[in-house]
This record gives C-alpha cells, sequence and structure tokens, in this order.
C-alpha cells in the first residue's frame, strides 16, 4: 500500500511539472528573464566589439564576490524589472570579478578601480564616459543611466 501511495505521489509531481512549469515560454526562448539585467557572458574584448557595432555603451559591474553591497545590490537592484527594462535596452551589460575573472585586474588597472562596487560606463572606443562607485539604489541606477 505504502509502495502505490509513493508512485501516485511521484507521478502527481512529475505530471505537475509539466502541466505547470516554472519559467513562462518567452523566459526560455531567450534565456533572459525580463525582471533582471541580461549580463553577457563575453570578454571585454567582445564587448567593445559589439559596443563599436551597435553603438551602444557597455555597463561594467565591477565587483567581488567578498563585497557586501556588491551583494545587496545583484540580489536587489540588478533584479529590479524597471533597472533591467532600462540596462537591457540602453547598454551592453558585464559583471566583472576583480579578483577571478580573466579580464578584472586589467579591467581595475584601466579604469583606476579601488573600491567596490564601481560601475563603468564604457564607449566602443574603450573610454569611460562615467564611472560610479558605491552602492546605487534601482532609483539612483535608472537616474545614472538616463543621464547618459
Amino acid at each position: 500500500m505504502k509502495k502505490l501511495l509513493f508512485i501516485a505521489l511521484l507521478i502527481g509531481a512529475i505530471s505537475y511539472a509539466f502541466v505547470n512549469p516554472s519559467i513562462s515560454e518567452k523566459e526560455i526562448s531567450t534565456n533572459v528573464s525580463p525582471k533582471q539585467i541580461n549580463f553577457k557572458s563575453i570578454t571585454f574584448a567582445k564587448a567593445l566589439d559589439e559596443a563599436k557595432s551597435t553603438g551602444k555603451i557597455i555597463f561594467i559591474d565591477a565587483y567581488t564576490d567578498w563585497c557586501g553591497p556588491c551583494i545587496v545590490m545583484s540580489k536587489n537592484v540588478f533584479t529590479n524589472p524597471d533597472v533591467a527594462k532600462v540596462f537591457n535596452d540602453k547598454f551592453i551589460n558585464l559583471k566583472i570579478e576583480m579578483e577571478k575573472n580573466s579580464d578584472g585586474p586589467e579591467i581595475a588597472r584601466l579604469y583606476k578601480v579601488s573600491a567596490y562596487p564601481t560601475l563603468i560606463f564604457v564607449d566602443g572606443s574603450g573610454r569611460a564616459v562615467k564611472k560610479v562607485i558605491g552602492y546605487k539604489s534601482a532609483e539612483e541606477l535608472i537616474a545614472i543611466a538616463n543621464g547618459l
């Protein structure tokens, strides 16, 4: 009897998973949730090429794993739908761990990163058009983006 109950529950759970997927079709097809910033998994050099060809500015979240404000921004600000809309429409977004990512030390040297988080906006030629240090709220980050 216990085996039958277990099998029935297992079949029910599997059926529920197929009938009620937790990810929408749109999210599956784009592989990006519209509710958060789409940080690309590309090198800084590829981002520069893309910026040159599209005319978009590169947004770099220069962070470290041990930085408390960086963690809070990632969890609460970069996942804000209003922030995501502005940043996904306007920028090529990169999230670069300054100590572990292969581009990190060079980015830190090039843009004189000395505190975390540092938010850097770079044009296609590699010139920093804006650099902001420290935690920013969703409203502050949107205002910065709209000022560029």
